[in-house]
């Protein structure tokens, strides 16, 4: 049994899109997500983790407030810290930040491209694809282990899962 179709598409358009990758967080809960969506390089993830970015985040601290879509160029006022500077010097240097679903469990995360801003209709397309994983993945019960298996080697890390 292959992965199911509509995460299988959702995905796929975020990487073509997201030509420098993302990082989605689905279905958090008192700050700890149901599963964490990472796409961006081995040293970016690394150098974010290990400098406990998370904290000073411009972009994460937007999608805890905002349900929407948001350009990281339009949240530099807000990064004190200087974290997109830094996701720049790792070839982040243009990206959109998103937040969907309800107090209770919302679904946040970035997408970035190098080499420009995301268009209005790929910011469309961005808000589109998250609000169907976001709607898909709302109870990881409903998924058969196959599918769970395929998220788990397609790099997605499930945080609550049985």
């Amino acid at each position: 049994m292959s992965i199911q179709p509509k995460i299988h598409e959702a995905v796929e358009t975020l990487n073509a899109i997201a030509n420098a990758g993302f990082a989605l967080a689905f279905h958090v809960r008192f700050t700890a997500p149901k599963f964490l969506f990472q796409t961006y390089s081995k040293q970016w993830l690394d150098h974010y983790s290990s400098n406990s970015l998370v904290m000073s985040d411009p972009t994460v601290a937007w999608g805890m407030q905002n349900i929407g879509t948001k350009r990281w160029s339009d949240l530099s006022a807000d990064d004190a810290s200087g974290v997109l500077a830094k996701a720049a010097e790792y070839g982040l240097n243009y990206g959109t930040c998103y937040s969907v679903g309800t107090p209770e469990s919302t679904s946040l995360g970035s997408l970035s491209r190098h080499d420009r801003e995301f268009t209005q209709a790929e910011t469309a397309q961005i808000l589109d694809a998250v609000t169907q994983l976001h709607d898909s993945l709302a109870d990881l019960d409903t998924l058969d282990p196959d599918t769970k298996n395929q998220l788990r080697a397609m790099s997605v890390r499930f945080e609550h899962s049985a």
